[in-house]
């Protein structure tokens, strides 16, 4: 099969769909890969690294979505559209429930699209999200931290704290993959933190890795108005596969926050669960509003290109040999990879993306 691995083009997004590694994997099965030039500079690798590893270069993305599949690691942004082609397999992050104008353009186009967020496993864990939500989990607190610095516009705070100064407070919306490893984070530097979740069953698996760490929450409307007012940071880590993400605080209940405490939510590309929040840039990451830094950057890995494109590959690139090997039967014969089916022939086909855009189900 000829794939196609073109440039992203999102703002100062440096992975790349396809390592030198994956492509050589490719290859060695007889496989042909185009790579738009450039294309894996951001995450450390050159041109010379591709051809070495068999692939093609090619001069312009045009070029590289012209393949039968194309491998990214973002959604398509609008001036990509005109590229996708009819009969296509598209293979990348879509998040189609926060993204009315792009699914309707994927729909419209004939593609085969299959979102590598929805790719889910019988037990329900979703493993080409995982790496990227570990890496956004940690990034969270990362950045959380530098904003709370003063000259960031934050309050000043050291997370950790010293000795006789109170550490910060960090409040987690969310105990899975992302809330999990922003714990971890928190909790190493020293912070106090909390963590809110609906799901005990989870909250007592987080009590085996924490114990008395953490102070673990059941989540509702009077714990989250309890835990949010003092929160020197705040991250939102809801997933609802396929869906949008709840808003879980109401912005009567952020403008009750301290001036200068940070909020990152991890969940804007599924919608944001914060009502303040909206999504943001690398280049201009946040924004302030009722005195408080918001921080909305949808594509948080892509700051760290070099680890993000080599984790995401190594979960990514069984499915993309499954693809490359037996293009649409793939989907027939790994149940897992066809839960990733988003759009195929015209149709909205995944179950929860179809309940977003119920107009557009037919």
């Amino acid at each position: 099969m000829e794939v196609g691995v073109p440039k992203e083009t999102k703002d100062q997004e440096f992975r790349v769909g396809l390592s030198p590694n994956s492509v050589r994997g490719l290859c060695d099965r007889g496989h042909t890969v185009c790579v738009e030039t450039m294309a894996g500079v951001g995450a450390g690798f050159a041109d010379t690294d591709y051809l070495q590893a068999g692939a093609k270069i090619v001069a312009d993305a045009a070029a590289a979505w012209q393949q039968e599949l194309v491998i990214k690691v973002k959604e398509p942004l609008p001036d990509e559209y005109d590229l996708i082609q009819k009969n296509q397999i598209l293979f990348t992050y879509l998040h189609l429930a926060a993204n009315r104008s792009l699914t309707e353009h994927l729909i419209n186009s004939g593609v085969t699209a299959i979102a590598y967020e929805t790719v889910e496993l019988p037990n329900r864990n979703l493993p080409l999200l995982n790496p990227m939500s570990v890496i956004a989990g940690r990034l969270s607190i990362q950045f959380g931290a530098r904003y709370l610095e003063r000259q960031q516009g934050g309050r000043g705070v050291l997370l950790g704290g010293v000795p006789g100064v109170r550490p910060g407070k960090v409040v987690i919306l969310g105990g899975g993959v992302v809330g999990t490893e922003a714990a971890k984070m928190a909790i190493g530097l020293g912070a106090q933190v909390q963590i809110l979740d609906i799901s005990l069953e989870r909250l007592s698996y987080l009590e085996t890795l924490f114990g008395s760490r953490a102070e673990l929450l059941y989540s509702n409307t009077p714990q989250v108005e309890a835990s949010v007012p003092d929160a020197d940071l705040l991250v939102g880590a809801v997933l609802v596969p396929g869906r949008r993400a709840p808003i879980l605080v109401a912005r009567s209940l952020v403008a009750q926050m301290r001036p200068g405490s940070v909020i990152v939510d991890v969940a804007v590309d599924q919608g944001g669960c914060i009502e303040t929040l909206r999504p943001t840039s690398h280049t201009h990451p946040t924004y302030v509003e009722a005195g408080v830094v918001h921080y909305g950057v949808p594509n948080m890995p892509g700051s760290v290109p070099w680890t993000a494109t080599q984790a995401l590959n190594n979960s990514t690139f069984p499915y993309v040999l499954k693809l490359a090997d037996q293009g649409l039967q793939a989907l027939a014969t790994d149940p897992a990879l066809a839960q990733g089916l988003n759009i195929r022939d015209h149709k909205l086909v995944h179950a929860a993306v179809r309940e977003v855009f119920a107009d557009l189900a037919h």
